[in-house]
C-alpha cells in the first residue's frame, strides 16, 4: 500500500510562482507513475501532469502547459510540480496520484490511478 503525503501549497499572487511536492512511503516508489489532478470547488477533478517511471515521459493539460514543471526524484521518492506565472483560475486542491500499471507512459485518465494523496491547497490572488 503506497501513502502519498503532499505539501508546499500556500497563497500567491497572479503571476508568482510555487512548487509542490509529494512524498509516497509504503511501496517502490520507482514502480510508480505518478500524476497531479486538481479540483477547484463546485468543479469536477481535473488532470494537470504525468510523468512516467522513470521521468522519461511527461504530459500536461493544455491550460498549464508551458508554465507547469512536472519531475520526480526516484532517490527521495518524490514528484514534485513547478508551477509558474500562476493565475487566479490555478486555485484549487492539488492531488497527487499514484498507478502501478504501464508505468512507461503516461495517462490523464483520473480512475487508472490506484493511490491518491489527502491534497494541498493552491490559492492564486488577483
Amino acid at each position: 500500500q503506497v501513502q502519498l503525503v503532499e505539501s508546499g501549497g500556500g497563497l500567491v499572487q497572479a503571476g508568482g510562482s510555487l512548487r509542490i511536492s509529494c512524498v509516497a512511503s509504503g511501496g517502490t516508489f520507482s514502480s510508480y507513475a505518478q500524476g497531479w489532478f486538481r479540483q477547484a470547488p463546485g468543479k469536477e477533478r481535473e488532470f494537470v501532469a504525468a510523468i512516467s517511471w522513470n521521468g522519461g515521459r511527461t504530459d500536461y493539460a493544455d491550460s498549464v502547459k508551458g508554465r507547469f514543471i512536472i519531475s520526480r526524484d526516484n532517490v527521495k521518492n518524490t514528484v514534485s510540480l513547478q508551477m509558474n506565472s500562476l493565475k487566479p483560475e490555478d486555485t484549487a486542491v492539488y492531488y497527487c496520484a499514484a498507478r502501478s500499471t504501464a508505468v512507461h507512459i503516461t495517462t490523464r485518465t483520473r480512475t487508472q490511478y490506484d493511490y491518491w494523496g489527502q491534497g494541498t491547497q493552491v490559492t492564486v490572488s488577483s
